[in-house]
């Protein structure tokens, strides 16, 4: 059973990662394999509607969204972690989750959570912004004892944080314990189930 954590600030080892890294740590301790994947800081192409992916499932643009895509496939839950920038998700983690989330045929069921680190404020809005994709995916949204969420200017202030690292860890075993519990039902023979399909409407017809 493995995790993937998505590093989306520009920092490789700055706050976010410091946050995701207890995160994984715990995870560790828990059973729980992980990966931390660093999004980089060059840039990560919006999506342009253009429709490429519904004919080949990968998008145009190869910017490294289809390997975290393919991560996915052996990954049995996924942590989105970004910094606060203007009370959101830094733009290259938009970018990245609206191409994934359009391409990734491997996300539904799989229980995932959002981390946000800020100096100050600005990081409900963030776990808000990063949720949506969540829940339009079918993926269980884990929770933690408080909202998941770090604050500091530098690493070393996150590592002060005892209440945030705290709700850190108390997510990532929550994490584990739900995956371990999704694959004991699926082993006892509990399928995910079926959904309805076929309805599409819109506001004016």
């Amino acid at each position: 059973m493995k995790a993937l954590l998505i590093n989306g600030s520009p920092h490789k080892s700055g706050c976010t990662f410091t946050a995701l890294s207890e995160a994984a740590k715990t995870l560790n301790e828990n059973g729980i394999d992980t990966e931390i994947v660093w999004i980089g800081n060059g840039s990560i192409h919006g999506c342009i509607a253009c429709g490429g992916c519904s004919k080949t499932g990968r998008c145009v643009f190869d910017d490294g969204v289809n390997e975290i895509s393919d991560k996915m496939a052996e990954c049995d839950a996924l942590i989105v972690g970004s910094p606060v920038y203007y009370a959101s998700p830094n733009g290259s983690v938009y970018s990245l989750l609206d191409r994934l989330f359009g391409i990734c045929p491997h996300l539904a069921h799989k229980p995932a959570a959002a981390i946000a680190s800020a100096r100050r404020a600005g990081t409900t809005a963030t776990l808000d912004g990063i949720n949506k994709y969540f829940t339009i995916k079918q993926m269980p949204v884990v929770s933690s004892s408080y909202w998941n969420m770090v604050h500091g200017s530098k690493p070393e202030d996150v590592l002060k944080d005892e209440e945030g690292l705290q709700t850190i860890r108390n997510l990532a075993r929550n994490m584990a314990w739900l995956i371990k519990c999704i694959d004991a039902g699926a082993k006892a023979g509990i399928n995910v189930p079926e959904n309805e399909s076929g309805a599409r409407t819109n506001f004016i017809r």
